[in-house]
């Protein structure tokens, strides 16, 4: 058996530091999801495939909560969203 450790190929055990006193364990941040370099048409089709079927989804959960009593209705968001937005921060003046 050999003494030298990097001969051995394959998954190798987390070395635990010799000194870690008040160091804290660092935090895993989970994997970041990174945009594809190159869009495809299979991408655009099944965004809007996908697009389709949430919007479905919403109007059958709409369609069952007012049967049941509720009021549940899909609020669409203004085209111009960013707009209006700056618009109403700016208060009309008061007429004398």
């Amino acid at each position: 058996m050999t003494q030298k450790g990097n001969l051995f190929k394959g998954q190798q055990k987390k070395s635990v530091p010799v000194n870690r006193h008040g160091k804290q364990v660092p935090i895993r941040k989970g994997k970041v999801f990174k945009k594809p370099s190159k869009k495809t048409e299979e991408m655009e089709i099944n965004k809007e495939v996908q697009k389709f079927i949430d919007s479905a989804n919403e109007t059958k959960a709409a369609a069952i909560a007012s049967k049941e009593g509720a009021r549940l209705s899909l609020i669409k968001a203004p085209v111009d969203a960013a707009t209006t937005s700056k618009k109403s921060k700016s208060l009309p003046k008061a007429k004398k």
